[in-house]
């Protein structure tokens, strides 16, 4: 629970400073790639950390995740550059990958299938309760202190989670002769990566019909088709496709792959919204990813008796539906409408989120056996995570593009850029902007921000849909 609580932290706190490091740092076209390089990690090293665990135990795994966490927190709190902070969040992702599975394995473990949606719903709810503490805590830092702080913060939260595991995990683990799949690994990053530079940089700094665009296509192609020969011929893969045969995992995936993309939609450029249009402080534009983690741990409270009253599939669709109406809530924002409204948005697809992750994990591990149990429970957060890392790409270059072809045909100077966007995410330098300057800007930002939340409409649309199509009999026995 404590490392969850770091890993949740983490998660929304840097969201919500986001526009205060770009202000120091510059480089606001790069800001998408401070969630992707984070995120990319996360999802390629969340299915090996899984296998890992299934092989040599939870807690060993855990505890190097957690050090690799903590050392790159470490290294982003002396970040001087965009660059640097975006190679440093590499290595926080590198290590983050081990937190969410294998601390949910761990409950799968200990806990009886009975008791495991009260306790799954009970860890989300840390999640949650630690995400409302995030927003506010990085909004007082940046005002107060320093952004920086807010990586540093993870430290203790870090060395107390591992003291716990140290003192009070014991388990008897058979280990076995480890077939570990560094090529599957190898090829899944490089495939995901191709990807997600296509995405943030297609219609920004390269042509889409460009060589490099299509290169990198054919290169993404290539990869990914090698990553799945490659997994459907080595003994201990890191992604067994088995046990997405089950229908209702199979769904529970592709649905977690839409919601991620839909989360870090809502986290990553919410804020830059209420700082940059709204012109609210950073501790407000807080509070509005804050109402999404109130929701998320009231939902995920309440799914334990809702998966034994009326089982998976109706608990999951109450969730779809909440993240249809929070999204539509985004879409139809404008900044003369106030914040209130973007967090009754986030508050409902919180309900949403919380909902349907409780539901999917607990469907997951009831349906595989210890020894699976770490690579599928993995499998579902890979799928999240992945979500994320193509969202993250793919909305910030839906931003970009739209916000830097409307500067070049609504500015009177043509070297109006994107990066003239980091003055609006500074209160001081926002006054100093001459008023039409600043106004092209905050329609800019304003357009593309609606196109990025019309695509996480559609993504919970995409959402609601795949739930309608899970099996009604999976209730807990």
């Amino acid at each position: 629970m404590l490392a969850m609580f770091m890993n949740a932290i983490e998660g929304t706190i840097v969201s919500t400073a986001m526009p205060a490091i770009v202000s120091d740092l510059g480089g606001f076209s790069l800001y998408s790639w401070v969630f992707s390089s984070y995120l990319l990690m996360n999802a390629v090293t969340v299915l090996i950390y899984g296998k890992l665990s299934d092989l040599f135990g939870r807690k060993p795994i855990l505890i190097f995740g957690i050090i690799v966490f903590l050392i790159g927190s470490i290294l982003c709190g002396f970040a001087h550059t965009m660059n640097q902070l975006i190679i440093y969040r590499f290595i926080q992702g590198f290590g983050a990958g081990a937190v969410a599975p294998v601390a949910s394995t761990i409950i799968g473990d200990i806990y009886e299938k009975k008791e495991r949606a009260k306790v799954q719903g009970y860890l989300s709810s840390v999640w949650g309760i630690s995400a409302v503490m995030g927003p506010a805590l990085g909004g007082l830092l940046v005002q107060a202190l320093t952004w920086r702080l807010v990586f540093w913060i993870n430290i203790p939260l870090g060395i107390l989670s591992m003291i716990g595991l140290v003192l009070f995990l014991h388990e008897n683990v058979s280990k076995k002769k480890p077939e570990i799949d560094y090529g599957g690994a190898a090829l899944l990053t490089a495939g995901i990566s191709a990807v997600m530079i296509i995405l943030v940089e297609g219609g920004v700094h390269w042509q889409w019909g460009s060589w490099k665009i299509i290169s990198l296509g054919a290169f993404a192609l290539l990869a990914l088709f090698l990553f799945v020969r490659q997994e459907r011929n080595f003994p201990e893969p890191m992604m067994p496709f088995e046990i997405w045969k089950e229908k209702s995992i199979l769904l529970a995936n592709l649905v977690s792959l839409t919601t991620g993309i839909m989360i870090i939609g809502l986290s990553s450029y919410l804020p830059a919204f209420v700082q940059g249009v709204m012109e609210k402080s950073p501790t407000v534009a807080g509070f509005t990813l804050t109402s999404m983690s109130i929701g998320w741990p009231i939902a995920s409270a309440l799914s334990g008796r809702l998966l034994a009253k009326i089982g998976f599939k109706f608990t999951s669709i109450i969730g779809g539906v909440s993240l249809i109406a929070g999204s539509a809530i985004l879409v139809l924002m404008k900044a003369s409408f106030g914040p209130l409204l973007a967090a009754s948005g986030t508050f409902l697809i919180g309900i949403g989120m919380g909902l349907t992750s409780t539901s999917f994990i607990v469907l997951i591990q009831n349906t595989v056996e210890w020894e699976r149990r770490g690579i599928a429970t993995a499998s579902n957060l890979f799928m999240r995570n992945l979500g994320n890392t193509v969202g993250a790409a793919l909305l910030g270059g839906i931003m970009n593009g739209t916000l830097q072809t409307y500067l070049h045909q609504h500015s009177d100077r043509k070297s109006l850029t994107i990066d003239d966007a980091n003055s609006l995410l500074n209160a001081k330098e926002r006054l100093q902007i001459p008023y039409k300057l600043r106004h092209i800007l905050q329609e800019g930002l304003t357009i593309s921000l609606h196109h990025v939340y019309l695509i996480v409409l559609l993504f919970a649309a995409v959402s609601l849909a795949l739930l309608l199509l899970l099996p009604k009999s999976h209730k807990i026995d």
